[in-house]
C-alpha cells in the first residue's frame, strides 16, 4: 500500500499542479534539507503571513443547478455616507468583479484586492467546487464541467451581488475563460453593462496544443493519455489525497516552477500559492479539466470589441503561455497588451504591483471610478491603448 500511495502521490501532484498553473520539477535545497524541518518551515510560513486574510460583507446565491456560490463584496468607501446624504438615490456604482483561475480561489487576488479596497466597489467569489463555494450539484450527477455553465454561474453571482450599474469584469486564467463564456451567453447583458475588461494569463482557445515547458516530443501521447489518468485519479481520491500530501515537497517544487517565472520569490508568497493548490481536491481537478481541452471562445472576445480590454501575460507563463494573450490581442486590436517579464503563471502573486497598477489604469480608463490610482499602488510599466509593451522586470514585488 506505502508504493502504491507513492505512485499515487507522484501522479496526483503531477496532475495537480499542471491543472492549476505549476506543474514538475523538484527545487535542490527540498532534497538537502530535512523533511522535518521542511515541515516546521511551511508552518512558520503559514503563521507569518497575512495572505488571503482579507474578508467582505459575505454573501451566497445559487446557480442554475442549486450549487451554492459564495461570494464577497469590498463597499467602495463613503458609499454609505452618500446614500445617507443624498435624499434621491444616487446613480450605483461600478463594480469590480473578479473571477480567479482553476484550482485557487478568490484570495489568489489578496494583493489587488488590499490596494484596490476602499477605491472600487468590488465582488470577489469562488467558482464552484473551488474555496468556499459548495462542490457543483450537477457533477455529482455526472453532468460535465464546460466553460458555458461557469459563465452562467457568473451570471447569478452579478445577479446577486450586483444588479445594476457598470461592471468592469477581471478574469485571471479559468476566470478569463469564465468571463469568456459569460459573455457568449448575454451579449446583451455585456452590450449594456460591462464598460471594462481585464483578461491575465488566459487563453481564447487551442489549450490542447499547450506543452508545459516539455519537450515537444511525445507530447501527442500525453495529450491523448492525460484525460483518462486525469479520470483515473479522480475515481481514487482518497488513495491520490493521501499520496499527495505525502509529497509534499515534491508538490511544492512544482509549484513554484510553474507559477512563478522567477527564482526570488518570496518564500512566503510561494507557500501561499502552494495553500491555495493544495487545497483543490483530485476529483475536482478531474470534473474541470476535460473543459479546457475543448474550450473555444475566440469569436465571444468580440462582445468586447467596444470597449477597453486589458491583457496582460506573463513571458515565462507554462501553462497559457504569452502566444494565447497574443491570440486575444489579435482579436481585439483596440486591446492594450502587456507581457510582464520574468512573470510566471500567478503573475497576479509575483508581481502584484504590477498587475494592480495596470487594473488601476484600466478602471480610470473605463470612466466609472476616480481616475486617481489607490496610494498603496506602485509604478508599473505603461502601454497606451491598441499597442503592445513589456513590463520591466522588478516592477512587482
Amino acid at each position: 500500500m506505502g508504493e502504491n500511495w507513492r505512485k499515487a502521490g507522484w501522479a496526483g501532484a503531477a496532475i495537480g499542479v499542471i491543472a492549476a498553473g505549476a506543474a514538475a520539477g523538484v527545487a535542490v535545497e527540498r532534497i538537502t534539507v530535512g523533511r522535518g524541518m521542511r515541515m516546521k518551515a511551511r508552518l512558520a510560513l503559514d503563521a507569518a503571513g497575512d495572505y488571503g486574510s482579507l474578508r467582505g460583507t459575505q454573501g451566497t446565491c445559487r446557480a442554475e443547478d442549486g450549487t451554492e456560490l459564495y461570494y464577497e463584496v469590498d463597499e467602495a468607501s463613503g458609499d454609505g455616507e452618500d446614500k445617507r446624504r443624498l435624499r434621491r438615490k444616487p446613480a450605483p456604482r461600478a463594480t469590480v468583479v473578479f473571477c480567479h483561475g482553476y484550482c485557487l480561489g478568490q484570495d489568489a487576488w489578496h494583493f489587488q484586492r488590499a490596494a484596490l479596497r476602499g477605491a472600487v466597489r468590488a465582488v470577489y467569489w469562488d467558482q464552484r467546487s473551488h474555496g468556499r463555494s459548495a462542490r457543483g450539484l450537477a457533477q455529482a450527477d455526472g453532468e460535465p464541467v464546460t466553460i458555458e455553465l461557469l459563465g452562467r454561474d457568473l451570471k447569478a453571482v452579478i445577479d446577486a451581488a450586483a444588479p445594476e450599474g457598470p461592471l468592469i469584469l477581471v478574469g485571471h486564467s479559468m476566470g478569463g475563460m469564465t468571463i469568456m463564456g459569460f459573455a457568449e451567453q448575454f451579449p446583451d447583458l455585456v452590450r449594456d453593462r460591462v464598460v471594462g475588461v481585464a483578461l491575465i494569463g488566459t487563453s481564447g482557445g487551442r489549450l490542447s496544443e499547450v506543452t508545459y515547458g516539455l519537450p515537444a516530443v511525445g507530447m501527442g501521447a500525453v495529450r491523448r493519455l492525460l484525460p483518462g489518468v486525469i479520470k483515473a485519479l479522480g475515481s481514487q481520491v482518497e488513495l491520490v489525497e493521501k499520496g499527495r500530501r505525502a509529497t509534499a515537497d515534491l508538490f511544492a517544487g512544482m509549484i513554484k516552477l510553474y507559477s512563478f517565472g522567477s527564482r526570488d520569490v518570496d518564500p512566503a508568497v510561494a507557500r501561499f500559492a502552494e495553500r491555495l493548490i493544495e487545497a483543490t481536491p483530485i476529483d475536482v481537478v478531474a470534473e474541470f479539466f476535460p473543459a479546457f481541452q475543448v474550450h473555444d471562445k475566440t469569436e465571444a472576445l468580440m462582445r468586447f470589441a467596444d470597449i477597453p480590454v486589458t491583457v496582460i501575460a506573463g513571458e515565462r507563463d507554462m501553462i497559457t503561455p504569452a502566444g494565447h494573450s497574443a491570440a486575444i490581442k489579435e482579436a481585439l486590436p483596440n486591446a492594450e497588451l502587456v507581457v510582464l517579464e520574468s512573470a510566471g503563471h500567478l503573475m497576479m502573486l509575483e508581481q502584484p504591483e504590477t498587475v494592480t497598477g495596470l487594473l488601476s489604469d484600466l478602471l480610470a480608463r473605463t470612466g466609472a471610478v476616480p481616475a486617481a490610482a489607490p496610494a498603496n499602488v506602485g509604478g508599473h510599466g505603461r502601454s497606451t491603448a491598441g499597442s503592445t509593451s513589456t513590463a520591466q522586470p522588478g516592477a512587482g514585488a
